[in-house]
């Protein structure tokens, strides 16, 4: 996506809704999109935050320059000077938010999962309709240097058939039975584990890159009967810490997935790799900067030529009017993927063309997700 101009010409107002961890992310791209992007043609306007707790809304107005604060969702939602809502509540409230945004006629960009299961997502799909709303999901591992440019390797046609595949997300989040649990192993908060909370960007990483799954096998995992909640309190715990799923795609290659809360050693680690018979590619959050490409159509010589994996020096080498600041070849951050991907979604709403990836492609995952549920539960192979 790529948007210039020699002057402001929009004025976009902004809601967020949950001023947690992401709703901190969010502000932070908002502020600093100007920096990484020269001469946009908007300007993006921090109208109004709402947090359940009120004085963390009012906190953020004054420290971030919201206008107002406020604990009621209703206030965004009601103001006509606010054409962008973001969604960064817990999965719970995600479908309320989204509902709303589509009532009022508000663009609207939504963490990661959609909603706290395909039921709700399908009921988000239906009411969205063929309404005139530009909307994105927080799908932010698509949107770095490096994962952009595995998208255009494999639409090149360099990996030639695409034979298999194996991504994981793996955290150690969860390895200490002590520790009081978040809202994200709540399963009224959460609605999935560890599937909902890495394996959505896992799953959703293989279905840019490789197209629709067909059918899958998944077994999930929960390490420890009890934690305490942030009172010390024992509390049961019902959703995975990690979950395993092979798939096989619509393409025919075959792969797996894992995403794990208890990958001891571990801090915030997405790779993926894919094989197929002209090449592959692979790629690793903790060395963000770097696509590895193998050419399999480079013959195999004595003593090995030039064959081997190239390291592709992606680094923020973004498409015009990125990749100016900070210098191209500076190193890459996780905050950097998510100026990107709300970057795309505002480009889209200046522009009033659709963006990607969409409400439709976050509903798709929640189904994938529900299908891995449902063959855990099984024990059995389901079709997609």
């Amino acid at each position: 996506m790529s948007v210039s101009g020699a002057n402001i010409t929009k004025e976009i107002g902004v809601g967020i809704i949950g001023f947690g961890f992401m709703g901190k992310t969010h502000t932070y791209a908002y502020r600093t999109m100007p920096l990484f992007y020269s001469n946009l043609p908007f300007r993006v306007r921090l109208v109004g935050v709402c947090n359940r707790t009120r004085s963390v809304a009012e906190r953020a107005k004054d420290d971030f320059g919201f206008e107002f604060a406020t604990d009621n969702i209703d206030d965004i939602f009601a103001r006509d000077d606010i054409q962008v809502v973001n969604i960064c509540t817990p999965n719970s409230h995600h479908k309320e938010a989204v509902l709303k945004a589509i009532d009022a006629g508000k663009h609207f960009y939504c963490e990661k999962p959609l909603a706290a299961s395909y039921a709700e997502a399908k009921e988000i799909v239906e009411h969205l309709g063929g309404k005139d709303i530009i909307n994105q999901m927080v799908f932010n591992y698509r949107f770095y240097p490096a994962t952009l440019r595995a998208k255009q390797i494999v639409e090149e046609g360099r990996l030639g058939r695409v034979l298999s595949f194996r991504a994981c997300y793996l955290h150690s989040g969860g390895v200490d039975p002590h520790a009081p649990v978040s809202w994200r192993f709540e399963k009224g908060s959460s609605g999935g584990g560890a599937l909902y909370d890495l394996g959505s960007h896992a799953l959703d990483i293989i279905y840019h890159l490789l197209g629709e799954y067909s059918s899958i096998v998944a077994k999930t995992q929960t390490v420890y009967d009890t934690r305490p909640d942030r009172d010390g309190k024992p509390i049961k715990m019902e959703l995975d810490d990690a979950v395993y799923i092979v798939a096989q795609m619509k393409n025919g290659a075959v792969g797996t997935i894992e995403a794990t809360r208890v990958a001891t050693g571990t801090n915030d680690e997405l790779r993926f790799e894919i094989h197929g018979d002209k090449g592959a590619i692979r790629f690793n959050l903790m060395d963000p900067n770097w696509l590895e490409y193998f050419d399999n159509t480079i013959p195999d010589v004595p003593l090995g030529g030039v064959r081997g994996f190239t390291r592709v020096a992606t680094i923020q080498k973004y498409d015009k009017p990125g990749g100016h600041f900070p210098a191209r070849n500076a190193t890459i951050g996780w905050l950097r993927g998510h100026v990107h991907c709300l970057y795309n979604f505002v480009s889209h709403v200046y522009e009033g063309t659709k963006a990607n990836p969409s409400v439709e492609d976050g509903a798709y995952i929640q189904y994938v997700m529900d299908k891995a549920y449902e063959s855990s539960a099984s024990g059995r192979w389901v079709g997609l």
